[in-house]
């Protein structure tokens, strides 16, 4: 499950069906009037049933502004392309996640350089050590960059106290 390609982005996923009708039924659900869309609110409490969280202000802020403002709410292909990107995200930072602790063998909640090492060593052991230093100490470098914005790793320049692991979402 691990990506082909640094700094890759998710790939488009699809639902099962299963999957699918379940988000179908939780927008029929939560559509209390039967008006064929979700108001603000009703919205939050779908995304409660389905990913177990209630929404901040800011993503249902986010969400309402981008609904054609000739309705009345999110309808349900909205509704399906919204719940279809938050399990594509959703599912990359698990496997961000994955990888991380795949490099974190002491379950430190950070990397050290010896883990880079190690690590590189085992799926590119051709890669020159100059390299891997360069990704390790480098913030801007293409593996790096994405693993802070994921995982909020703090800069190479981190005192161990100073390091944690973000808990699971």
């Amino acid at each position: 499950m691990f990506f082909s390609q640094a700094g890759a982005r998710p790939r488009m996923w699809e639902a099962s069906p299963s999957e699918y009708k379940k988000w179908v039924e939780v927008f029929k659900a939560c559509d209390e009037e039967n008006k064929g869309c979700l108001s603000r609110e009703n919205f939050k409490v779908a995304v409660v049933m389905l990913f177990g969280y209630k929404p901040s202000k800011i993503e249902a802020d986010a969400v309402m502004s981008s609904v054609d403002p000739n309705t009345s709410g999110i309808l349900l292909k909205e509704f399906l392309d919204i719940v279809r990107k938050k399990k594509e995200a959703q599912l990359y930072r698990n496997e961000i996640r994955h990888i991380f602790t795949a490099f974190d063998r002491h379950y430190r909640g950070y990397l050290t350089l010896e883990d880079f090492k190690k690590a590189f060593k085992q799926v590119a052991p051709k890669l020159s050590e100059r390299i891997i230093l360069e990704v390790f100490r480098g913030p801007q470098s293409p593996v790096i960059a994405p693993l802070q914005k994921h995982l909020l790793l703090p800069p190479p320049s981190a005192t161990p106290s100073q390091l944690s692991f973000p808990p699971c979402s």
